[in-house]
């Protein structure tokens, strides 16, 4: 099931998979992609699970709204969505700004989910990166999507799985391509922001956190801070995939993800 509503100011697309009386599961996309970057996962989830996927605002089929944003806003645009569609008191599933938003939840909602999963992502972003981020932003401010697409698909994918799987690579160069402009500058823009560390050991919700072993964007390390910042918290990386770990490991992304959910 697809649709639109509007939540938190703001319309977003949607899609429904999964039995109607299955535990709830939202999957939250990271930027420049739409929530059909999730496809490889929906196979091994919805014998189970009943999966919400949403474009997060300015992205895919949802609004773009021109106007400053945190990741705290992500993170209340992903619990009023799980509220209006009844997904709350399932678990919460993001990779890069979308396990941005997943610390953002832990942080501001903690009463929302059962569980979370922070999958290729940072809760920093280290000063001596921000003018990588600050030209990303004026770059597309001037010359739109295009220029992002070959060096993204680079930082996201390993060479060795750019080699072999050129329709997938196609059509996530697709998604950044069509990502909308005013939608990857304002989320870029909390991104840069982003400043989580120091207040991560008050998240409460049990939490897994997976890296791509050899993601060069949001690496290793940054998870191993968040891993131990959380308590209680597991890590537990995707070994030889890069950032998209989820497209280029399906098999070993949904063990580990499917393992961590069957254990509520």
């Amino acid at each position: 099931m697809e649709g639109d509503i509007t939540v938190n100011g703001v319309r977003l697309h949607y899609r429904i998979d999964g039995p109607d009386d299955g535990a709830p599961l939202v999957l939250s996309n990271s930027l420049a992609t739409n929530l059909s970057m999730w496809d490889g996962q929906i196979p091994a989830l919805t014998d189970k699970y009943r999966v919400l996927r949403y474009d997060k605002r300015g992205h895919g089929k949802s609004e773009a709204k021109d106007e400053s944003i945190e990741i705290k806003t992500l993170a209340d645009d992903a619990v009023a969505l799980a509220e209006a569609l009844g997904f709350t008191g399932g678990h919460f599933c993001g990779l890069s700004i979308g396990g941005m938003t997943g610390q953002a939840v832990g942080l501001y909602h903690p009463d929302a989910f059962k569980s979370l999963a922070l999958c290729a992502t940072a809760s920093a972003i280290p000063e001596q990166m921000h003018p990588i981020w600050a030209d990303r932003i004026a770059t597309v401010g001037r010359d739109g999507m295009e220029p992002m697409v070959a060096p993204t698909l680079e930082r996201w994918f390993t060479d060795a799985y750019r080699a072999r799987a050129q329709d997938t690579i196609g059509s996530v160069g697709e998604m950044i391509r069509g990502t909308s402009a005013v939608g990857y500058i304002r989320c870029s823009e909390a991104i840069m922001r982003l400043n989580y560390t120091d207040r991560l050991g008050s998240i409460s919700t049990p939490t897994v956190v997976i890296p791509g072993e050899v993601d060069p964007a949001l690496t290793l390390a940054m998870s191993e801070v968040i891993h131990n910042a959380i308590p209680g918290s597991e890590l537990q990386p995707v070994k030889g995939a890069a950032h998209l770990c989820n497209m280029e490991a399906p098999e070993q992304f949904n063990g580990i993800l499917r393992g961590w959910l069957d254990r509520f």
